[in-house]
């Protein structure tokens, strides 16, 4: 409950950033290649039916951490770090029932733009990365899944639009298909954060 209420107020304070911002926007300068970009992102996914996941586990809130590289022709390539919770498909009463699901993910990522001489930067995104997985049972113990860490494929899309100097918002929806013990599970995310581009 403290981890929601957390990540909860994250995502409120990013977007009020972001109205704040906006209100006293009045120059934008956009990133050149070469430059890095640190996004914060809160976000919302489901999974899917399927895999040792999603049989138990439905839908919840998420945060991520990315860093973004621009390269020339529109080309950029980063870093993701990301939080996943999901919460129980039929909760159970028993102490050592399942209660929620935690993902954290760690990968890499290679994005092409689109519009990027712009305010509004398109992308379409493919990445690939280390997922590990373990539960809160309802006594409060950490259920680690057994094996070893799995792995993900993601494909997006998203934009970046531009609103007051390097700062934009940063909004992205991804597919992910997370691979364990041979099995895939499915999920797709929506999320929404900010994302700044340092000077040089």
């Amino acid at each position: 409950m403290i981890r929601r209420t957390a990540r909860l107020a994250i995502v409120t304070s990013i977007l009020g950033l972001c109205l704040a911002a906006s209100a006293h926007a009045d120059s934008v300068v956009l990133p050149r290649a070469g430059q890095v970009g640190i996004s914060a992102q809160g976000g919302y996914g489901t999974l899917f039916e399927s895999g040792v996941f999603g049989q138990d586990f439905g839908s919840g809130a998420s945060f991520a951490v990315r860093l973004r590289y621009r390269m020339r022709y529109e080309r950029a390539i980063g870093l993701s770090f990301e939080s996943q919770n999901f919460d129980v498909r039929t909760p159970s009463n028993a102490d050592t029932a399942f209660k929620t699901l935690s993902l954290t993910l760690s990968g890499f990522d290679f994005y092409q733009m689109f519009g990027t001489r712009t305010k509004t930067t398109r992308m379409l995104s493919v990445g690939a990365g280390l997922v590990q997985a373990n539960s809160e049972l309802n006594d409060g113990e950490t259920f680690f899944f057994p094996g070893t860490d799995g792995l993900y494929v993601s494909l997006g899309g998203g934009l970046e639009r531009f609103f007051y100097r390097s700062l934009a918002y940063d909004f992205s929806v991804r597919y992910y298909a997370l691979f364990k013990d041979g099995e895939a599970n499915h999920q797709v995310q929506a999320a929404l954060g900010l994302i700044f581009y340092a000077g040089y």
